[in-house]
């Protein structure tokens, strides 16, 4: 019997340098609402009762926004040795959260970091699509989707799933996934993507389009879309008001199941995501299928994209995620809980 929480993403954090202020602007964006976690200093996105993602100051001075995803492993210690075995490296050793779990933060061999994350009690399998105010889709932009690929079905057991051509100068845009649902896509970043591979999470909204105009309206940037994507799903890519790099998904208009396997990519500029010094207490590790927004292969919307997000994208690849951090792994329960400090800062 497969493992529930193999290979699935279980927890998203943002680290930036003004929170109170990114906490304002995801919450009128999202939907979200904070909570404080324990002393206050790191604070919880909530949907309804359930703890969605974390958000805390970045640990470096003049740090670069960047969100870190969380990717669940029955046994972090063997999952950090084999991700040494495979060509990655880790940033931060297999560090202990008490009565949260056990977490490393990690980098494919392609430089792109994440955390594996162990949770404590372990959460049963879930096949529920995600709800408004989850992360919906993951995307990897990177240097080699190939190799990477190879890399996460060996670490995560990830399957290969539908393909598409995104045209003339863009390459393929891979789909990924685990028993037959698709989670997420990978690329090789354009040329004009300044940065180093990272991932970039989606957030399911009630409307995409409606959320690109409140992202204005907020005094954000919107660096990609609105745009409909193969399927009917709506994507939006932007930067908050730190420059942090932030994407949202929203279903079919009139339409309320899942999305349908996702087709082709909206190849879009991305920041690095470093290896921060604490991380976020899951609330509920999400080991399910996540809904696919089908995306749109758009060269031109990929260029627009990469120059507008440049400038933050080149400061994030000066601090690529080397230093170890001091982060709170998430927990394993539906949704609730919350993180803990654990280990040397970075």
């Amino acid at each position: 019997m497969a493992d529930p929480i193999r290979g699935r993403f279980l927890w998203h954090e943002l680290m930036t340098t003004d929170t109170k202020s990114a906490g304002t602007f995801y919450s009128k964006i999202i939907g979200w609402k904070l909570k404080p976690w324990e002393d206050g200093s790191y604070m919880l996105f909530m949907a309804g009762d359930r703890g969605m993602a974390g958000l805390m100051a970045h640990p470096e001075k003049d740090g670069h926004p960047a969100w870190l995803t969380y990717i669940g492993a029955p046994n972090v210690d063997e999952a950090a040795k084999q991700v040494v075995a495979l060509g990655g490296k880790i940033h931060k050793e297999p560090t202990d959260i008490p009565k949260v779990g056990r977490f490393a933060v990690v980098a494919d061999p392609q430089g792109a970091a994440f955390v594996i994350f162990t949770p404590n009690p372990s959460p049963q399998a879930a096949d529920a699509a995600a709800t408004l105010g989850d992360f919906s889709w993951h995307e990897l932009a990177t240097t080699d989707w190939r190799a990477a690929l190879t890399f996460y079905q060996r670490l995560f057991g990830w399957e290969e799933t539908s393909a598409m051509d995104m045209g003339p100068g863009m390459g393929t845009y891979q789909m990924f996934g685990w028993g037959g649902k698709t989670m997420g896509g990978m690329f090789n970043k354009p040329a004009e993507m300044p940065g180093p591979p990272s991932w970039l999470p989606y957030a399911r909204v009630g409307d995409a389009k409606k959320t690109a105009a409140s992202i204005k309206t907020a005094g954000g940037q919107v660096i990609n879309g609105p745009m409909e994507v193969p399927g009917g799903d709506w994507i939006a890519q932007g930067l908050d008001l730190q420059g942090g790099m932030f994407a949202v998904h929203s279903l079919k208009p009139a339409d309320s199941a899942p999305a349908p396997a996702a087709k082709a990519p909206a190849a879009a500029a991305k920041k690095a995501a470093p290896a921060k010094k604490k991380a976020v207490a899951k609330a509920a590790p999400k080991a399910k299928a996540k809904n696919a927004p089908v995306k749109k292969a758009a060269k031109k919307s990929a260029k627009k994209a990469a120059k507008k997000a440049a400038k933050p994208a080149r400061k994030a690849a000066k601090r690529p995620a080397a230093k170890a951090s001091k982060k709170a792994a998430p927990k394993a329960k539906p949704k609730t809980a919350p993180k803990k400090k654990a280990g040397k800062k970075r």
